[in-house]
């Protein structure tokens, strides 16, 4: 049985899918742990790509030395997860665990986004993205079930996105599914979603709680740059 209705499909075909110009392939990861919904996600890329011809996807087991080469390739350090390429290039935009519920709409506006490597930030927010060139990872916690975590999980991956095209590449958004991922959530003592984590050059630098609008968010990258 389908995971996405045949309504859904119709509206994912006109409302998004139809405004894709470029080749988008998906290069998945699977293993042993963590992987409940594994199963779902390989099933949900694979309906997703029978809706048009500028998306397909690979799917590797990341317990495998290819996978793990592969894995390595996209900047991948664990699985279950997803990395949405630009024909194969990375631009450093991923989801860790099945993106669900709130954030499936997250996951097409990002597909689309990525085919047409653009995004909707203001031109100052863009013209700040295009000078970092240190390595920074936003981690954004979320569950299923949060209306609020797909504002945040697509603000991080706009400013990846936007440091792609400025030709650096530096920055990675990373939505993680704290159910899946418990002991990463733990890690961070995530208590309320959405739950931001900013590194910098492989250290925590910022966290806050809160689907930030765009400037606040641009400031507190900027500030955990400092």
């Amino acid at each position: 049985m389908g995971l996405i209705s045949d309504a859904d499909k119709k509206i994912i075909k006109e409302e998004f899918f139809s405004k894709m110009t470029n080749p988008v392939k998906i290069i998945g990861f699977t293993g042993k742990e963590h992987c409940q919904y594994c199963d779902q996600l390989k099933q949900l890329v694979q309906e997703l790509s029978e809706l048009t011809d500028k998306l397909t996807y690979e799917f590797y087991d990341f317990d495998t030395e290819e996978g793990r080469k592969v894995a390595e390739q996209y900047r991948i350090d664990r699985a279950p997860a997803v990395t949405i390429t630009h024909d194969g290039k990375d631009v450093g935009v991923r989801f860790f665990g099945l993106p669900a519920g709130h954030e499936f709409s997250a996951f097409l506006e990002d597909i689309v986004d990525v085919s047409n490597m653009t995004t909707d930030l203001m031109p100052e927010s863009k013209e700040a993205l295009a000078k970092i060139d240190r390595d920074v990872r936003i981690l954004v916690f979320v569950t299923p079930t949060c209306p609020y975590c797909p504002l945040a999980v697509r603000m991080a991956h706009k400013f990846a996105i936007e440091n792609t095209n400025a030709g650096k590449g530096r920055i990675l958004g990373d939505m993680v599914e704290a159910i899946e991922y418990p002991e990463w959530a733990d890690q961070y003592s995530v208590m309320a979603v959405p739950k931001i984590v900013i590194q910098v050059d492989g250290e925590d630098k910022v966290q806050f709680e809160g689907a930030y609008p765009e400037k606040m968010f641009m400031e507190k990258l900027l500030a955990a740059l400092e």
